[in-house]
């Protein structure tokens, strides 16, 4: 049938997440960093999400597409309540406030130093609040499991960033270049491990403020596969 149905443009979409999570009927997700109508089934054509854009990237248009499915919506919904009885899916974005108080695991003391949640580079949306002024941390994955002060001595104070260039899908320099660019970046902290793979993320952060065309304070450190930085 010919009706009025959502349509998305990916090369003004700056991955915030806002439509998605103004579509009450689940009708937009987001996949790698990019706002995508998942099922057309699910859009109602009564366009909640087109004011929450803030780049304008959604508009209306006339097409063969399929009717509106209430019932099916409503069957997701009550599905995902199930599965998620919080309602919170795990990519969804928020700061996180600690306290100085330590969790005390096996009878040690352990303070989480992380501020911000999601951390993965292909989930975090790109304007999300707690970049604005952030000591930005890329990391390779397993430099916080390589290095036992990793908390202590690179999360704290800094907006969390991580990935492996070697298992992930795609290249990060695109994603990682909107967040400086749409963002006041106080610094950038790159931690990669010695091994060649991981120069992967070292370069990908390195093509995006060179992209970016801001002057922003920046570092690598290099983790040795037994814990130290190498000098």
């Amino acid at each position: 049938m010919i009706r009025k149905i959502i349509k998305i443009n990916e090369e003004k979409c700056i991955g915030c997440g806002a439509c998605a999570d103004a579509c009450h009927e689940g009708a937009i997700g987001m996949v790698d960093g990019k706002a995508k109508l998942l099922r057309e089934d699910y859009c109602d054509g009564l366009g909640d999400c087109l004011p929450a854009c803030p780049v304008d990237a959604i508009i209306f248009e006339e097409r063969e597409a399929p009717a509106y499915n209430e019932a099916a919506v409503l069957a997701s919904k009550a599905k995902a309540q199930e599965i998620l009885p919080c309602g919170c899916p795990g990519t969804q974005s928020r700061a996180i406030k600690r306290e100085e108080t330590a969790y005390v695991f096996d009878k040690l003391p352990s303070v989480s130093r992380l501020s911000q949640w999601p951390v993965q580079i292909k989930l975090v949306p790109v304007n999300a609040p707690y970049f604005d002024g952030a000591e930005l941390l890329i990391a390779a994955d397993c430099t916080a499991y390589a290095y036992g002060r990793f908390h202590e001595d690179f999360i704290k104070n800094r907006i969390t960033l991580i990935g492996c260039p070697k298992l992930d899908e795609g290249d990060y320099a695109e994603k990682l270049t909107q967040i400086i660019v749409n963002n006041n970046i106080k610094s950038l902290t790159i931690i990669r491990m010695e091994v060649p793979c991981c120069g992967g993320i070292e370069n990908a952060a390195k093509r995006a403020l060179q992209t970016s065309r801001k002057f922003i304070p920046w570092q690598v450190v290099t983790i040795s596969t037994d814990g130290k930085i190498v000098e």
